[in-house]
């Protein structure tokens, strides 16, 4: 995973359980994308500070995420969803998946269908679970 993508990621899933203050630094360098100097200056603290808190606030919300698994179940259930989309757009268009223009829904088509109504039935129910 991005570095950047991970921190926002991580960071709009357990920011809240950050102090005020290292929820403020962090939004600061990963959002706002502001130089270590820049947060030091604005704050009347060292870079070397800034950047040892930094350091913590990604420790800490690596250390939620390896306890709670929260992005990674959201990961997981996004692309359960991008599955399910995709299997619901071969149902409302049999066109898109090879079918020849005017062919009506033989049996075969209507076999593939419900294959993908199954399939988004399962996807559907696993997605619950993870909920």
């Amino acid at each position: 995973m991005d570095k950047i993508y991970e921190q926002t990621m991580l960071f709009d899933f357990y920011g809240e359980l950050l102090t005020e203050h290292q929820r403020s630094v962090y939004e600061d360098a990963v959002y706002r994308d502001m130089s270590l100097g820049e947060i030091a200056e604005e704050r009347g603290i060292s870079r070397q500070g800034v950047h040892d808190l930094i350091k913590r606030c990604d420790r800490i919300l690596q250390d939620y995420e390896s306890k709670l698994h929260l992005v990674e179940r959201f990961a997981r259930a996004k692309k359960t969803v991008a599955e399910i989309e995709r299997l619901t757009l071969c149902a409302e268009r049999p066109e898109e998946t090879g079918a020849e223009a005017g062919e009506k829904a033989d049996g075969m088509e209507l076999r593939k269908m419900q294959e993908s109504l199954q399939a988004v039935r399962r996807l559907s129910h696993e997605l619950l679970k993870e909920l």
